[in-house]
């Protein structure tokens, strides 16, 4: 079952975010891909050598004893949930994915195509992760949420944000833009924190 904050492991707080490794649950992340593993034959076309995903693998046990999977460089990443068999202690591994369905196997179509594509190239391609136009504003709201948790008014917000200069020439404007947006960003980030995060996942770009 997915802890409250909807990640099935969680990474310790202190660590930068390239550097965790977050398992978000199935729940969460429906491009989480189910696979089976049996063992294989290395020399066996259609089997995966570990060593050729071992710099990006992090697996985790759950209480049942199924491992949860994330292969991640820090900025990408791909899910898989292991419902029978295991890589862990694997040479090479032989995968049946499991999909069903039309929505949900289209949503992991995708995810799919960029673990092939790193099991034969050994990088995260570029084409296959498309960037995120909401990174940006994110980003902006995490600060935001760090600035109101420092005490921080919505016109030091603003100065942060936007730069002093801007905040001493427009926060009064008779247009109220600037405070407005200060404002927006202010009932977002207090969304995202009380739970909107957990739907992250499920947006398309």
């Amino acid at each position: 079952m997915p802890c409250p904050g909807g990640c099935t492991f969680a990474e310790h707080p202190d660590l930068q975010a390239p550097e965790a490794r977050i398992i978000w649950h199935a729940d969460f992340d429906p491009g989480a891909i189910a696979v089976t593993v049996e063992s294989a034959d290395p020399s066996d076309p259609d089997s995966l050598r570990i060593d050729r995903i071992a710099p990006w693998l992090a697996i985790a046990t759950d209480v049942a004893g199924r491992e949860h999977v994330v292969l991640s460089d820090g900025w990408h990443h791909i899910r898989l949930d292991i419902e029978e068999g295991r890589l862990a202690g694997q040479e090479a591994v032989l995968l049946h994915y499991r999909l069903r369905g039309l929505a949900s196997a289209e949503a992991r179509l995708l995810p799919l195509r960029r673990f092939l594509d790193l099991c034969r190239h050994r990088r995260f391609a570029r084409s296959l992760f498309p960037g995120d136009v909401r990174i940006d504003r994110g980003i902006d709201m995490l600060r935001v949420h760090d600035a109101i948790g420092q005490g921080a008014s919505q016109r030091e917000i603003g100065a942060i944000l936007f730069g002093s200069e801007r905040v001493a020439l427009d926060w009064n404007d008779v247009s109220d833009s600037l405070r407005s947006r200060v404002r927006r960003l202010v009932r977002e980030a207090g969304a995202m924190a009380r739970g909107g995060y957990r739907h992250l996942l499920r947006r398309k770009t």
